[in-house]
């Protein structure tokens, strides 16, 4: 019984399929999908010695808020355009404290991220720290393995499939306190503690990439950096990250163009990745000064 039913399932999904690239393939179409993205913090510890819990709230609240954005993925057949939804910015509170946290929130947003799935070319457009990048590379190749399970997303049925990469990307969602040199020092465990970190963060890590995928819309398209499947990603589940689509319009009355990004300094992912490590631990120590013995004579 079970058989038949999953039988008539992949009949009735093939023929949708062929359908749906009948109508792709008769008219340069254009579509757009509006997703949410999703990071998890860990905030385990986070905070200089001192900090109040009503601060560590407050800073803790802040640094969520810079890991859940709105994207919107334009795209055709061959080329996609994918970025940040425009949003008017909230009156920032903390004074100064609000503006830092505005500097590293804009830092950490990816800049529109072009991806050619002909030629396999993939480019960002990023500003890190007022400087201007251009990261280039070739689209990641993912060795999906494909699923029989189901689920619903909006009026798309929609198939489950995973995969596995190794990423030596720094974990900038990571914001754990490291113990002070003096608490290092008086105590030999802390120190083995500290160089254990340091080496889980010079590592390779491996991530297991769990993605929903539609063939009603038969385009191998996904939102960042995913692709490669036969229908459009709309959900995927990775390390710490979430991307789920909320909204798709096929065919918009307003076209928009997708641009190639030309501007910035061209740098690889793995050359931008060491770019970001560096300066990500320099703002780390530069938040452990202000509130410990390096940083007693300044004023906060």
């Amino acid at each position: 019984m079970i058989k038949s039913i999953y039988s008539k399932l992949i009949i009735a999904t093939g023929l949708l399929f062929f359908v749906s690239v009948c109508s792709f393939a008769q008219k340069d179409f254009q579509g757009k999908a509006y997703y949410y993205s999703k990071t998890s913090v860990d905030m385990t510890n986070f905070g200089r010695p001192g900090m109040s819990e009503e601060q560590k709230k407050r800073i803790a609240d802040r640094m969520k808020s810079m890991f859940e954005k709105t994207y919107i993925l334009t795209f055709t057949q061959s080329e996609s355009i994918y970025k940040e939804e425009e949003k008017l910015e909230a009156p920032s509170e903390g004074g100064r404290g609000g503006g830092r946290f505005a500097m590293m929130s804009s830092s950490f947003t990816g800049g529109p991220q072009y991806k050619n799935v002909k030629s396999k070319e993939l480019l960002q457009d990023q500003e890190f720290f007022g400087k201007q990048f251009l990261i280039k590379d070739s689209l990641p190749q993912y060795n999906w393995e494909m699923g029989s399970e189901t689920k619903q997303i909006g009026k798309y049925m929609c198939f489950k499939a995973t995969a596995t990469i190794q990423s030596n990307a720094y974990d900038f969602t990571n914001f754990r306190r490291r113990p002070d040199r003096e608490e290092t020092n008086n105590k030999k465990q802390d120190s083995v503690k500290v160089k254990a970190t340091n080496k889980e963060e010079n590592t390779t890590r491996e991530i297991k990439i769990v993605a929903w995928y539609t063939m009603q819309i038969p385009v191998n398209q996904g939102p960042g950096e995913y692709w490669g499947l036969p229908g459009l990603i709309l959900e995927v589940n990775t390390d710490k990250t979430t991307i789920l689509c909320s909204k798709i319009v096929m065919n918009p009355e307003e076209k928009s163009t997708i641009k190639v990004p030309t501007k910035g300094k061209k740098v690889t992912r793995e050359a931008y990745n060491v770019i970001v490590k560096k300066k990500t631990e320099e703002m780390r120590e530069n938040f452990r000064g202000r509130g410990g013995r390096g940083g007693g004579n300044r004023r906060s």
